[in-house]
């Protein structure tokens, strides 16, 4: 259900979030199509390979997806066809599941409980032994989803209503998800019990909106309300919000990568903004590290806003020293090496009239691989630099990642073959420095939110069990999961 290597190889050398799901509600006959499409657009940082709407119209579905971007997969002609009363959406990244256009999101089943859309954020950890469970008893599928996993196990609940039958599905789930559902009647929103992934409630005049950031509220003058806990469900329709708890909180394992580099920056989540947030990962870093320098320039756009902190604290002067094309695509699959690295270029361009003759610090949020880092720090050098140092505001990554995160195989991972100094000395950097563990989750904070931080530790909060001495998940080891609460197929 992985990507292939080929794959992951032509993408630049970040982490990437699986997804972004929104859903609206309408009591007085809002476009929710047009909403959706609004929110969804707000929520493209989250995927690009795929977007999708379903609505509903007294009863009745209608579902358009397709590959691409949000604005070029919804045309305003087509908006006008998606009428309805309620709606959900879905912008995808694959992490699990291939980049094609059946593995496009929402999902859409018939069923003799009645129709439901769903959208699904996250990773199950046991999304393979339920799948060969499913099929072992007749499932069909025709894609590669968690999210059709989710679907076969409504469709063949026991449970007569609808609802019911989500919430027995739930619980037979080990992983990370945050989801939302279509259903006759309404909208339906959910989090795993340790609330890896986000999901928001807001709410606008006539009318409620759920959404995985609360950046995607701001377009539609929605009052954000509060976080989805995690355990629990909502269920929203002409009644209003009725919320419970299906499942018992365990510890809560909030993703930090939202806050280094995932959200945008406009998005508050677990109570903080996410921009202060990188502004004080990066004060952080400053002192934690030593270094002389006349510049601290940030890779854009993921170093913003550690390198506005770092600056501030550390006294060094911020220069934009690095463009980024903000009209370049992401980048697929690409034939050949050095096309690769030309799409680097492209996107990234070092200004020389800064550079020049300068000891810098480049400040970024993360190291996967290090492949890009090497290709910024040598055009950095050929613009002329004096010194290049690089800090990053967060700590090493040493583990693959589970629960939605596109993350290498662990022996992929440059951090967890190499020491700080050999890494330094692979991508040409004078010198490299990480934002502590310690430093990272005090710059955060810990008041309310625990946080998963499994890919700089290997702390797995769920099905460490079935994680092998490479670091890869075994699902062929005897203890597994797929049954919490007692919860049967």
């Amino acid at each position: 259900m992985a990507e292939c290597d080929s794959c992951r190889n032509g993408k630049l050398d970040k982490m990437e979030e699986e997804c972004g799901v929104f859903a609206v509600f309408s009591e007085q006959g809002h476009d929710v199509a047009t909403l959706t499409y609004f929110g969804l657009l707000a929520l493209q940082h989250r995927g690009q390979e795929s977007a999708g709407i379903c609505i509903n119209q007294q009863g009745e579905f209608k579902l358009h997806k397709r590959m691409g971007l949000v604005d070029s997969v919804f045309s305003a002609e087509l908006l006008k066809q998606l009428k309805g009363e309620s709606a959900i959406g879905h912008v995808r990244y694959s992490t699990t599941g291939s980049s094609l256009p059946v593995n496009a999101q929402p999902l859409l089943i018939n069923s003799i409980k009645g129709d439901l859309a769903l959208a699904h954020n996250g990773n199950l950890i046991n999304g393979e032994e339920l799948r060969h469970n499913l099929e072992s008893h007749g499932s069909i599928f025709h894609s590669t989803l968690d999210t059709e996993v989710i679907a076969h196990l409504v469709a063949r609940s026991f449970e007569d209503n609808l609802i019911d039958a989500l919430v027995q599905s739930l619980h037979q789930l080990r992983g990370a998800f945050s989801l939302v559902a279509l259903t006759e009647n309404g909208v339906v929103g959910a989090r795993d019990p340790h609330g890896f992934r986000p999901l928001v409630l807001g709410k606008m005049e006539g009318g409620w909106v759920l959404s995985s950031e609360t950046a995607a509220f701001e377009l539609m003058d929605a009052e954000f309300v509060r976080e989805i806990e995690p355990g629990e469900l909502v269920v929203i329709n002409d009644e209003g919000v009725k919320s419970f708890h299906y499942a018992s909180q365990r510890k809560e394992s909030f993703c930090v990568f939202e806050f280094i580099y995932f959200a945008r920056p406009d998005s508050v989540m677990a109570g903080k903004n996410v921009q202060l947030t990188r502004e004080a990962m990066g004060r952080m870093l400053a002192q934690e590290t030593n270094i002389e320098a006349d510049l601290v320039i940030p890779v854009p756009e993921s170093g913003l806003g550690a390198a506005l902190g770092f600056a501030e604290e550390s006294g060094i002067k911020y220069a934009r020293g690095i463009m980024r094309n903000r009209y370049v695509g992401r980048t697929f699959i690409q034939p050949t090496q050095k096309i690769r690295d030309l799409s680097v270029r492209l996107k990234l361009t070092p200004i020389r009239q800064i550079i020049a003759g300068k000891r810098v610090i480049l400040i970024d949020d993360s190291i996967v691989r290090g492949t890009t880092s090497k290709q910024i720090i040598n055009r950095v050098w050929a613009a002329g630099a004096k010194e290049v140092h690089m800090a990053i505001s967060s700590p090493p990554v040493t583990d693959s990642c589970y629960y939605g995160l596109d993350t290498s195989k662990r022996q992929e991972l440059i951090a967890r073959q190499m020491e700080i100094s050999d890494i330094a000395s692979y991508i040409g950097a004078d010198s490299l420095h990480y934002l502590s563990k310690e430093g990272l989750l005090k710059a955060v904070g810990l008041e309310k939110t625990g946080f998963c931080t499994a890919c700089f530790d290997s702390q797995y909060p769920v099905g460490k069990e079935l994680v092998n001495g490479e670091g890869e998940l075994d699902e062929t080891k005897e203890e597994k999961g797929g049954k919490e609460d007692g919860a049967q197929l």
